[in-house]
């Protein structure tokens, strides 16, 4: 097994833009550091659920896969767009921000992005499962891949509070950019991209 290579492909996937890094970075911008860890937490304890379930159920899963994906792609688009609202449309009160950033809304961002069913369904069986089975080594694998998943979300929970002056000064300009990056995230998540590619 390449670790190297196993490793780079994580932080790649876990630390790149990606929906739920954007509203991480909005909320932090509007509230405090504990309330958008709240959110944190219930995204990192998806990543933990999906990897385990992806041990545990590989081949029945391997099965099911696309009729999943394919609804994940759907619930996932209209979750994004949504989240692209509350973006573009929370103000320097934070009232919105702090009703997203809960365990619960980070939970389910998470379990309706299939950009995150792919990566945790595949990422052990393609690159652990064919050179270990024991039990043990492969929770050691989980438990690596969500710690990685935890850092580049606390990343950007740091960079959103570092940056919250900025960021306040400039709010509206902000949130529409944020709002917009949800949009496109929402878009390649719908699949429509590559259905107009055909």
């Amino acid at each position: 097994m390449n670790i190297t290579s196993f490793l780079i492909y994580c932080v790649i996937v876990t630390f790149t833009p990606g929906p739920t890094n954007i509203a991480i970075l909005s909320m932090a911008h509007h509230v405090k550091m504990k309330e958008v860890f709240r959110y944190v937490w219930g995204v990192t304890a998806v990543f933990g659920v999906l990897l385990s379930a992806s041990v545990l159920l590989n081949s029945a899963l391997a099965a099911v896969m696309p009729q999943i994906l394919a609804f994940m792609q759907i619930v996932g688009c209209i979750y994004m767009l949504y989240l692209a609202y509350q973006v573009y449309k929370m103000d320097i009160s934070g009232d919105s921000a702090q009703q997203a950033a809960t365990f619960l809304n980070g939970f389910l961002m998470q379990f309706v992005n299939p950009k995150v069913w792919l990566f945790t369904m595949t990422v052990i069986p393609s690159y652990v499962m064919p050179y270990y089975k024991s039990s043990f080594v492969l929770s050691i694998f989980v438990l690596v891949i969500t710690i990685v998943a935890f850092l580049a979300l606390a990343t950007w929970a740091i960079f959103g509070m570092v940056f919250k002056s900025f960021l306040q000064k400039h709010l509206k300009v902000t949130n529409i950019v944020l709002a917009l990056l949800l949009v496109y995230s929402a878009i390649e998540v719908s699949g429509i991209v590559e259905f107009v590619k055909r």
